[in-house]
């Protein structure tokens, strides 16, 4: 029952997370995505992917955007993402070798 509620509660926040994806006709030539769009894109990018199989207008990385900044957002997000992910898998594997 416990299993159930967590699934649930991933598909949830996962439906929820992907509501301002990439490629979604938001971001507009007049309201281009900016910095923390950025950021949110970079956040979301794995769940982008995944949706981008499934739909040909969603795009990992938003084309209108400011350029930089949004750049820079972008990749501070992929980067703390998934660097994070690497820096907790070490301190998991050192506890275990003492």
């Amino acid at each position: 029952m416990k299993a159930a509620g967590i699934l649930v509660t991933v598909i949830l926040i996962v439906v929820t997370l992907t509501g301002c994806i990439p490629g979604d006709g938001r971001a507009t030539e007049d309201n281009p995505s900016g910095f923390f769009s950025g950021i949110w894109h970079g956040w979301i990018a794995p769940f982008s992917l995944i949706a981008g199989i499934f739909k040909r207008n969603i795009r990992v990385y938003e084309s209108t955007n400011t350029g930089w900044w949004y750049d820079l957002g972008f990749y501070i997000a992929v980067i703390s993402g998934f660097g994070g992910l690497s820096l907790s898998r070490k301190k998991i594997k050192r506890r275990r070798n003492e």
